[in-house]
């Protein structure tokens, strides 16, 4: 079917509209995650980096929230959903680079309907959501520079500079880009070696992460000594792998994976297609290898680093946008359909796991998780995205007879003992009544939360305060807080029930009169 320029270029604007579209009727129906509300603790109290990540993530949100003045889930979830719309169109205008519009569309599609490209990072906010928009800007200039070098200038090489250390400032794995981009240079253009711009481009992304490493020599390198933890396990374990594997597999949606595969497997043909565009064919296949050299290195490390150490699916997730790219020529080649059935069927797997998602929730709630009364609810995964605004309206109300029964003052702090819940705590239920959150814990339970503490007033004697307890997350508040206070006792059980099913329970505690001051854990600014 022979479809113009033109009709491409309206395919992908429809294409953008109607996720974005999907994406904000879906803020409306789900609660933020674990990981979504703790990323606001960076916006409250920005800086150059943070215990976890680097900083852009915080400064996406307070962009969005419109500094702060407007907070609810979309404005939290905006910066992802507009990122991934200009990175889906990022992408096509590389596929078209690349061979064509309709290449640059495959792709497209592609990326929006990876689970992790979409959803994990195009929905919910995660330093990825950053991340990937400066990914695949960065891609697309190293795709410039090698088919159409005549056309790369300076400006270019200051972009790719920047985008790259933008890339670092939303999360690390941004200098892979380097990685794979040097890869690519020394092995396959040479030349370029001796281009004083290619030396500038770095320099500019050397400056862009003086911040990370300014803020981790104040800090005692602190981030890299918790990461480091994280890799420095010994031992070979098959299951971490396994995990690894499977995780994003199904984090890329499955179908999208095997469309990416097959062009692996068939990499005759997939060299023939970068091969079949008329002029410059060697330009072009100098292109796939450059592709390879982003995705192929990034993903076959963490399968490694699994080998040895429990891994997260989503980190090789940005390794797959340059094999939507080559995916996007290979069946623009080999299929005649605008859109080969199989991605067709990928994007009605996602459609189904996205209703099913949601009748789960909202219409045949089950308790997937622990039924045990100790831990009700435990990996039930409606309770990540269900049950906080019910349960602080209700915390509200218990708040305000403790104040009036003269059970409690005004103000009275929260404490917690770790990011999850403290993250949930401190944006559904604390902020909205001017309560304060006090970490009290060890700091690789705490993380921002050690930070947060030293801008604002901590215990004093004789002072009351509460506690929460998800029973998906449970705690031994006696074991946490005994020590600080003369009595630990329990104020209310607020059940979050759907549809008849009891889905977790949330404790509240009153701890009465603080006897011991909590040790600091960083000093006080």
């Amino acid at each position: 079917m022979n479809i113009s320029a033109a009709q491409y270029q309206k395919k992908i604007g429809w294409l953008i509209l109607v996720t974005v579209v999907i994406k904000i009727i879906l803020s409306s129906f789900l609660e933020l995650g674990n990981d979504e509300v703790y990323y606001y603790t960076y916006a409250i109290q920005p800086d150059w980096n943070h215990f976890d990540h680097p900083p852009m993530v915080g400064w996406m949100i307070r962009l969005t929230s419109l500094n702060l003045h407007w907070v609810s889930t979309l404005s939290m979830r905006l910066g992802s959903i507009l990122s991934a719309a200009i990175a889906t169109f990022v992408i096509f205008e590389t596929g078209t680079l690349l061979k064509n519009e309709r290449a640059g569309y495959i792709a497209a599609v592609l990326y929006s309907l990876s689970i992790y490209t979409t959803i994990i990072a195009g929905l919910f906010v995660l330093p990825d959501s950053p991340q990937l928009l400066f990914f695949t800007l960065s891609i697309y200039l190293m795709v410039k520079m090698v088919v159409k070098p005549h056309l790369f200038k300076i400006r270019h090489w200051l972009l790719l500079g920047l985008f790259i250390g933008l890339a670092t400032m939303s999360k690390v794995h941004g200098l892979f880009l380097w990685a794979g981009f040097g890869a690519f240079i020394l092995f396959h253009h040479g030349k370029t070696l001796k281009d004083k711009n290619l030396y500038l481009a770095i320099l500019i992304s050397l400056i862009c992460i003086i911040p990370i490493l300014y803020w981790n020599i104040q800090n005692d390198f602190i981030t890299y000594r918790y990461h480091s933890k994280r890799v420095m396990h010994t031992g070979i374990s098959l299951d971490s792998f396994i995990q690894q594997v499977v995780g994003e597999f199904l984090y890329q949606n499955p179908l999208v994976y095997i469309s990416c595969l097959i062009p692996l497997l068939q990499f005759k043909k997939l060299k023939a297609s970068f091969l079949n565009m008329g002029n410059n064919d060697f330009l072009h296949l100098e292109a796939l290898w450059l592709l390879m050299w982003l995705s192929m290195p990034l993903i076959l490390i963490f399968w490694t680093l699994s080998l040895f150490n429990p891994t997260l699916p989503h980190w090789t997730g940005p390794g797959f946008i340059a094999l939507f790219l080559m995916a996007g020529v290979y069946w623009s080649s080999y299929s005649k359909k605008i859109v080969p059935n199989l991605i067709k069927w990928a994007g009605g797997l996602i459609t189904i796991l996205i209703a099913g998602f949601l009748l789960l929730v909202y219409v045949f709630p089950k308790q997937l998780g622990s039924k045990d009364q100790a831990n009700l609810g435990e990996y039930n995964p409606i309770n990540d995205v269900t049950g906080w605004r019910y349960f602080s309206a209700q915390f509200e109300t218990l708040v305000q007879k403790d104040i009036s029964e003269g059970k409690m003052k005004q103000g009275a702090p929260i404490l917690t003992h770790k990011w999850f819940p403290g993250g949930h705590i401190l944006f559904y239920t604390a902020q909205p009544l001017h309560m304060p959150v006090i970490g009290v814990g060890a700091l690789e339970d705490l993380h921002k939360f050690a930070w947060l503490n030293q801008t604002q007033a901590g215990l004093e004697i004789g002072q009351n305060a509460y506690t929460i307890v998800p029973s998906n997350l449970p705690a031994n508040p006696e074991a946490l807080y005994g020590a600080y206070f003369e009595k630990v006792e329990l104020a209310a059980t607020i059940p979050i029930v759907s549809k008849g099913v009891v889905l977790r329970d949330f404790y509240v505690y009153r701890l009465i009169k603080c006897k011991l001051i909590p040790i600091h854990i960083l000093a006080r600014k």
